[in-house]
């Protein structure tokens, strides 16, 4: 077992994204070998771009309140309590249009192409 808190975890920048931070909390590197836990922290007037993955998200909205989009169009405002399924090779993003901060936990599936090499066991 493993027990942290997400402050014990680093902040890092979200490269392919604007104002975004992630802290990977659990990964193969505790121990974790079906899923990866994931915390997102996108600013006020942040965004993370429509995008696209071979694997499936699940996300729990956790504080402020946001807007995600399948197709870029539409967008679908989320709230504190909000639930999220992401299907493998879906079109999604997500933006922070005027909460101080927009947080989710995301899960997805411990696979190579998925997670950092650094959150690999040595």
């Amino acid at each position: 077992m493993y027990i942290g808190h997400v402050n014990d975890v680093e902040e890092k920048d979200v490269q392919v994204a604007k104002e975004t931070t992630i802290r990977w909390l659990i990964t193969p590197k505790l121990g974790a070998k079906n899923f990866v836990m994931r915390y997102f922290v996108i600013k006020r007037r942040g965004e993370i771009p429509l995008h696209q993955h071979d694997w499936e998200h699940e996300i729990f909205i956790v504080k402020g309140e946001g807007y995600l989009t399948k197709d870029g169009k539409n967008w679908f405002k989320v709230v504190p309590g909000s639930f999220i399924y992401i299907p493998p090779n879906e079109p999604h993003g997500y933006k922070n249009e005027d909460s101080e901060t927009f947080e989710f936990i995301c899960l997805i599936p411990a696979k190579k192409e998925a997670v950092p090499e650094d959150e690999w066991a040595e």
